[in-house]
């Protein structure tokens, strides 16, 4: 009798070498336009902040003892608070580097917080967790933050380059379309009907297939879809720019308190990755049960140690990258061997002008069509937690949660500028209100409710 060979990479298992470096790869691929992204909204020097990236995320893999495979990269929920102190009235006078100095210092402070929330976590143990952030939570969460970024993933793909003629958009736009949609079908198509090795890379195969086609495009219409000059330099070699912290209280004021926001994100991204993981090991046939979940402390612990790492070298603050466990999922590779390999790749393409400028020229609408899939995997994945963990839909108090979270972090994502919702004088970044109005209806409507938390598991 014979079996069909499963096919994937466990956490503590390692690649051979060619597989490692491409699988690395991959892994850059998904992380790279956000963590940019993120870079140029704030301000933030973008070989720094790439630079930051790969050392925060080998900072995260010692301090967890490369058992949580998971990816630190720029957060969007740190956004709207590092730009506000960027763009103080207070600051105005000074230089680029001095406001990059004052927000590390704030973001410093918050990845204290993630230590202190990681630490408390660790020692009220798992049942305490789940009743604080059960799977009802959680899954919107994860929900909301993939559905959050549809607009930016289609606002990728219908992306057309700079300077190009009013008369000329709308036919460059509609090649923007035709490009997007050969990488986002390439993409599942190779997802779907690869077998062998070749399975574990569709997203990498996607970004190539779309990458070609934005070539014969452009050559063909002359519209420079792919550039290959970003950043103009006659040096090779061109170090980040590395800033160091200055002590201010508006940036720990304005900052620091983001970290709060972030645990159920954390917490949504470390389930997934239990899901998936022991899925994988089951079908591997592997005895050994890899309790991610329960390492949600020691995760908090490496993402704010990550945040420091960032921060003291003019980085951004960040955190654990759904779009990365979105590419695991897909491939089958959970190896911490592979993010290691990505970190250092990373680092190096940060001081390397014409890496930096290979990875540049890739079209925004070739990332438009994998964002489309990657972030609805993202969002998919969130489905995926409440399923394993069998909650019950006809709960009245569950689907409330799951209603107040959806709706408050899609409504106040779509409805407001920046995703900052005014009320009370104030802005709220939506997914973190999302994410403590659910937590507090959770434990408001489990008053009473002793069997609660057998309940939803």
């Amino acid at each position: 009798m014979t079996t069909n060979k499963v096919l994937g990479y466990l956490p503590d298992e390692r690649p051979p070498f060619f597989e490692l470096i491409l699988f690395a790869l991959q892994q850059i691929v998904v992380m790279f336009p956000a963590t940019v992204l993120v870079a140029l909204i704030t301000g933030f020097h973008v070989s720094t902040t790439i630079f930051a990236s790969g050392l925060a995320t080998l900072g995260f893999i010692l301090v967890t003892g490369k058992q949580i495979p998971l990816y630190y990269g720029s957060s969007f929920s740190y956004i709207a608070a590092i730009a506000s102190i960027m763009s103080a009235e207070a600051f105005a006078g000074y230089s680029l580097n001095d406001k990059i100095s004052i927000a590390q210092f704030g973001i410093i402070m918050s990845g204290l917080v993630s230590i202190a929330a990681g630490l408390i976590i660790r020692k009220s143990g798992k049942k305490a967790i789940d009743k604080v952030l059960p799977p009802t939570v959680t899954g919107s969460i994860a929900i909301i933050i993939g559905l959050s970024l549809s607009a930016n993933a289609l606002a990728d793909a219908s992306s057309i380059p700079q300077n190009i003629p009013e008369a000329s958009q709308a036919i460059a736009t509609n090649w923007a379309w035709v490009i997007a949609i050969v990488t986002l079908f390439s993409t599942i198509l190779y997802s779907v009907y690869l077998r062998g090795k070749l399975s574990q890379l569709p997203i990498l195969f996607g970004l190539m297939t779309g990458y070609v086609s934005a070539l014969i495009i452009g050559a063909a219409t002359g519209i420079p879809f792919v550039n290959f000059n970003t950043i103009a330099s006659n040096s090779i070699i061109s170090l980040p720019i590395f800033t160091f912290p200055k002590p201010t209280w508006q940036a720990v004021i304005a900052i620091m308190p983001i970290a709060i926001a972030t645990v159920p994100e954390s917490t949504a991204h470390i389930y997934q990755l239990d899901v998936y993981v022991n899925d994988l090991a089951k079908k591997k046939g592997s005895n050994k049960r890899y309790d991610l979940d329960s390492k949600l402390g020691l995760n908090l612990i490496g993402d704010g140690i990550g945040d420091i790492i960032s921060a003291l070298i003019g980085g951004p603050a960040g955190t654990n990258y759904g779009e990365n466990i979105s590419a695991m999922a897909i491939s089958k590779n959970f190896s911490v061997s592979v993010l290691i390999a990505a970190s250092i790749i990373t680092m190096i393409i940060s001081c390397f002008t014409p890496l930096i400028n290979i990875v540049y020229s890739i079209p925004k609408a070739v990332i438009g069509g994998l964002s489309i899939y990657l972030f609805g995997v993202i969002a998919a994945q969130g489905i995926t937690i409440m399923m394993d963990k069998k909650v019950d839909m006809f709960s009245a108090k569950n689907l409330a949660v799951i209603a107040v979270i959806l709706i408050i972090g899609l409504g106040g994502s779509f409805n407001f500028e920046g995703g900052m919702i005014p009320a009370f004088g104030i802005q709220l970044p939506a997914l973190a209100t999302a994410a403590v109005v659910g937590i507090i209806l959770n434990l408001m409507l489990s008053f009473g409710d002793k069997d609660d938390f057998d309940n939803n598991i």
